[in-house]
């Protein structure tokens, strides 16, 4: 095998790892070579179907276009990573308010670890749900609407209308991707408008996300740094991005 071929399945692994990669985290990982020959595999491996370029970077093939990653296959991407900001999310969950759960890996997680106490808990993801099934003292009510099998979640003009009646004191929000030309992503449009919904209902605004999620575009966005007040990630984020949220007021954790 040579140099290239063993250069282009890392490129594969890494991008069936993580879910997507930027060209940024690429030229990091091979720093002794062109971007001229990057963007050459990025090409090649396009068209042989093993990865799906996209701008600024490659997803993976099983991201399906149109919609986000399944989540089993996200459940096991930078499991230490999502361990950490849950460990930290569980700090802002205060008694007595009502919350709510986005869906996602790394909610899911989080109401896997929530606090048996009182608390009203609105959810759309059928994961997050299912751990909450545990406890005896918080109210929670799953939202209804249309099942996305993908993110095992629901969505569509149901959920947002029901969500538009209610008073978040908390949401914790899950995220795709981060681009600084677009903002923050995610990949169905059904559920970016959901979370933007959810944001404007909320008094605190804190987007769970970890660092391999920077630098990377979706196809939907819903919110940027003015939608949000914390940001709860793991401690790579990198220099420029922990600036700008210094820039526009938004804490990280």
């Amino acid at each position: 095998m040579d140099t290239m071929e063993q250069r282009r399945n890392t490129i594969v692994d890494l991008v069936n790892q993580s879910g997507n990669i930027s060209f940024t985290q690429l030229k990091k990982k091979f720093p002794q070579i062109s971007e001229m020959t990057l963007r050459t595999d990025l090409k090649a491996l396009d068209e042989a179907k093993r990865i799906v370029r996209v701008h600024g970077g490659a997803k993976s093939v099983d991201v399906v276009i149109g919609t986000d990653d399944m989540l089993s296959r996200r459940q096991v991407r930078n499991i230490e990573a999502k361990q950490l900001i849950t460990q930290k999310a569980l700090s802002f969950i205060r008694k007595d308010t009502t919350i709510f759960l986005d869906s996602g890996s790394t909610t899911t997680m989080l109401a896997s670890c929530m606090p048996d106490q009182s608390n009203l808990i609105y959810t759309n993801s059928l994961t997050c749900a299912a751990e909450l099934g545990r406890l005896t003292m918080p109210s929670i009510h799953v939202l209804g609407g249309k099942m996305n099998r993908y993110s095992m979640s629901v969505c569509g003009i149901h959920t947002v209308s029901e969500v538009q009646r209610i008073n978040f004191d908390q949401v914790f929000m899950g995220v795709t991707s981060y681009c600084e030309q677009t903002g923050f992503n995610c990949g169905v449009d059904e559920e970016a408008v959901l979370k933007s919904t959810v944001l404007h209902q909320a008094e605190q605004k804190i987007l769970l996300m970890d660092s391999s999620k920077v630098g990377v575009k979706s196809t939907y966005s819903f919110c940027t740094f003015g939608d949000v007040d914390i940001i709860i990630s793991d401690d790579n984020l990198p220099e420029e991005f922990r600036e700008d949220c210094k820039k526009h007021g938004v804490q990280i954790i």
